[in-house]
């Protein structure tokens, strides 16, 4: 006797609710295949395959997400599920960015495919979610399979629990995947072709061919992550999170827990999710007295080797943090299992930020395309893979995007405000479109920045120290601007206002900034780069006064655009620039002798205290004697060269005047103590240098 209809759709919900239940990567393919053999749905049938299954399960709790997912599907941008009906992607990793991608291609319309070389899904860390992200997944009925999504205040959710849910919605918007497969490389199609779109979302380690990539370094961080196991008990729901505490907020707090553990940390973090997760940067020196780390290596990657970590050490100092971190409140902190049956603790080094150049590339071989794109940790940042957009990605903040979540579509003018989709032009991406052999891309490390803003010209290496350089040679004179380094000296906006000013006197009334205006000047320099040279901003305006000073790298990046557009165009005359920049301070009618001008030089007077002051003013004095002397031999040597009158005897002189000079110059930065002393010295000697 047959099933009726009402066992036939009860039965379905059964299974349906059997698949959202599911808690493991296989546990979940699994209940998808009895799912889709007993309501006999075939899954690849990938244009056909949501709506039929949505017909086939009408349970309430499957209606509840069928409408939003209606409600996603319907976006302009997806043209109904036909914007690209008939291209066939493949995406290489199954983490959350992989199946993200997977997800927003198969509601365009297209064949997505993923792999995995992994059946189990076991990071434990935790994602702190960015307001739109959870309003991303909301809309994709993140609820629906995990009743806890951000319940209340809760921001954040295990990589394990997002991956889980991502798998889920991609399964059932048509999305093929494969586990226990590994990407090992591209074969060229001799005929037939079975991707159009390739998309690398296999974390760090890229196995994709044709991506440079950066390694920019910075100041020694070392991190430590810990999973201890939450038996959700009332004791433990009664902890409050850390949602993140830095030194220079709380003093106090890390005062004493070094005086009473040793441990002496920069920030800590604690969430509460499926397991107590912590989050700390931990100072080396406390690493080397607690015994964590046995020898101190200048090199980080022996310094933090396994041979030279001491595990159990590890484990004790991540428990002593954590353990004051939440003052003493968690009645038993042992830890969860990471998936090689080891305590779930880790120390790394995120000193370093790796990027790839680029974005995107398309190769072409025997007249087939193919479009090699890159998300996630491959990329560095978002998954979205226009050039324009992704200059901008490093810039992005919670407080810097559109606000309007509801409007948020794939779109990204829909998200960012500042997007500009012209500042990247053709012709600066013509040799991402390769026709011939890969060459092989090796690590840039952060010893240089290269940036590719003009491929007309030869691309250039930017070291930060010659960046400084560049950056002091055109801003010195400017009223209240001395540029002694890439980070506090930017902070008023001045030293970047009178960067542009110095190539574009026409954009900046430098004259009418004022250097408490920190907010103004920023923003005001920050929209004309964008808006004259298509160089997106670093952050805003407000953000960059509020901060103790703008972060290194990314002033290293942003101002390494200015060096890219302007490196080799000339200064304005000097006529021209006291015109336009009475701003400029040491403008005066006196002749314009390089050594005149330097013996007229004031030299910065230093507030010490009052009984250095005998001591200090003898060593100036010293100071400036010697540098006179210096400025005596270099004024004869100028003087006989210019009155010389053979031909071989005036270049025999002018070689001696270099030797002099640079010796002088060599001499007095030795001695000189100001940063702005040494650069004006500099600049005055420079004559002779080139002469």
């Amino acid at each position: 006797m047959g099933e009726t209809e009402d066992e036939k759709s009860s039965q379905a919900g059964q299974l349906f609710e059997n698949f959202v239940q599911a808690s493991t990567c296989k546990g979940t393919l699994q209940a998808f295949n009895i799912l889709c053999r007993q309501l006999e749905l075939d899954p690849s049938d990938h244009r056909n395959f949501y709506n039929r299954l949505k017909a086939k399960v009408t349970s309430w709790k499957a209606k509840g997400l069928w409408s939003k997912l209606d409600k996603r599907a319907v976006h302009k941008e997806y043209k109904k599920g036909k914007a690209c009906i008939g291209t066939k992607c493949l995406i290489i990793g199954g983490g959350p960015c992989g199946l993200r991608t997977a997800i927003e291609l198969a509601l365009l319309g297209a064949k997505a495919v993923v792999i995995e070389k992994r059946d189990t899904f076991s990071r434990n860390n935790v994602l702190h979610l960015w307001p739109y992200t959870i309003h991303d997944l909301r809309g994709l009925g993140a609820k629906k399979f995990y009743g806890k999504f951000c319940a209340g205040s809760i921001d954040h959710i295990s990589i394990r629990q997002l991956q889980l849910m991502l798998l889920k919605i991609a399964l059932i918007v048509g999305v093929e995947i494969h586990v226990n497969v590994e990407f090992i490389k591209l074969l060229e199609p001799p005929e037939d072709q079975e991707n159009e779109v390739i998309v690398g979302a296999d974390g760090r380690r890229n196995t994709l061919e044709g991506f440079r990539r950066k390694e920019f370094r910075g100041k020694l961080a070392i991190a430590i992550t810990a999973n201890f196991i939450n038996r959700n008990t009332t004791a433990e729901a009664k902890v409050e999170e850390i949602s993140g505490v830095a030194f220079i907020f709380n003093q106090k707090f890390f005062l004493e827990l070094k005086e009473e553990t040793g441990i002496d940390l920069e920030n800590i973090v604690y969430y509460k999710d499926n397991t107590h997760y912590f989050v700390m940067t931990a100072k080396k020196q406390s690493l080397l007295d607690k015994g964590v780390i046995v020898n101190d290596y200048i090199d980080t990657e022996m310094l933090l080797s396994g041979e030279n970590v001491n595990q159990e050490a590890l484990l004790s100092y991540a428990r002593e943090a954590a353990d004051f971190g939440t003052n003493y409140q968690l009645p038993s902190l042992d830890y969860a299992m990471n998936h090689y049956g080891q305590p779930d603790v880790a120390m790394f080094d995120f000193t370093c930020m790796y990027a790839s150049e680029n974005a995107a590339l398309v190769r072409e071989r025997f007249g087939h395309r193919l479009l090699v794109a890159l998300v996630g940790d491959s990329l560095l940042e978002h998954m979205y893979l226009e050039e324009s957009l992704y200059r901008l990605l490093p810039q992005t903040t919670p407080e810097n995007i559109t606000k309007n979540f509801e409007q948020y579509t794939i779109d990204p003018g829909t998200r960012y405000p500042n997007l500009n989709s012209s500042c990247v032009r053709p012709h600066q991406v013509r040799h991402l479109y390769i026709t011939g052999e890969l060459q092989p891309c090796t690590l840039e490390r952060s010893a240089s920045v290269s940036r590719p803003v003009n491929l007309a010209r030869r691309e250039s290496e930017v070291r930060p120290s010659r960046l400084l350089t560049w950056c002091q040679k055109h801003t010195e004179g400017y009223r209240n601007v001395d540029v002694c380094d890439l980070t506090s000296s930017w902070k008023s906006g001045l030293a970047l206002c009178a960067l542009i000013h110095s190539f574009r006197a026409d954009l900046i009334d430098f004259d009418s900034l004022i250097e408490e205006d920190c907010a103004k000047n920023n923003q005001l320099a920050f929209n004309i780069a964008e808006r004259e040279f298509g160089i997106s901003p670093i952050t805003t305006g407000t953000e960059m006064a509020a901060n103790q000073g703008p972060d290194k790298l990314s002033m290293v990046m942003y101002l390494s655009k200015f060096y890219e557009m302007f490196r080799g165009a000339p200064l304005p005359a000097a006529d021209s620039r006291r015109e336009t920049n009475e701003n400029r301070e040491d403008y005066s009618g006196k002749p314009a002798n390089s050594i005149y001008n330097l013996k007229n030089l004031s030299l910065p007077r230093k507030r010490i205290p009052k009984g250095d002051h005998k001591s200090e003013d003898n060593d100036s004095s010293k100071r400036r004697r010697k540098f006179s002397n210096y400025l005596e031999e270099a004024t004869n040597l100028s003087s006989q060269n210019a009155n010389s009158a053979p031909e071989s005897g005036e270049l025999l002189k002018e070689n001696k005047v270099k030797f002099m000079a640079t010796q002088l110059l060599a001499k007095f930065e030795e001695n000189a103590a100001s940063c702005s002393l040494r650069r004006q010295v500099r600049h005055y000697l420079n004559p002779l240098l080139l002469r």
